[in-house]
């Protein structure tokens, strides 16, 4: 076993193993949403700049799809390109 692993499991409370491993039965819709709230607690600070920029991209990419300057692209084409730049194409 991994030494970090070794180390995230040795101070893990048996409670704490047994909720991940009810969260690990969870189909995977349920798991990331339930990722999803976990991470979300973790961010307790609201970077405002941040906020703002990611407005400004998200204004900006749909200003982009609206004047059809681009064009979305599944995530099944994606991911085939992806794995065609990686090597990897199945």
């Amino acid at each position: 076993m991994p030494k970090c692993e070794q180390s995230y499991n040795d101070t893990m409370s048996r409670e704490t193993g047994d909720l991940l491993k009810e969260a690990l039965a969870l189909p995977a819709e349920a798991r990331a949403a339930l990722a999803d709230s976990l991470l979300e607690s973790l961010d307790t600070e609201i970077d405002a700049d941040a906020e703002t920029a990611w407005r400004i991209e998200i204004e900006r990419r749909i200003a982009e799809l609206d004047s059809k300057a681009v064009s979305p692209l599944s995530w099944l084409e994606v991911r085939s390109r992806l794995m065609a730049a990686l090597g990897n194409e199945r």
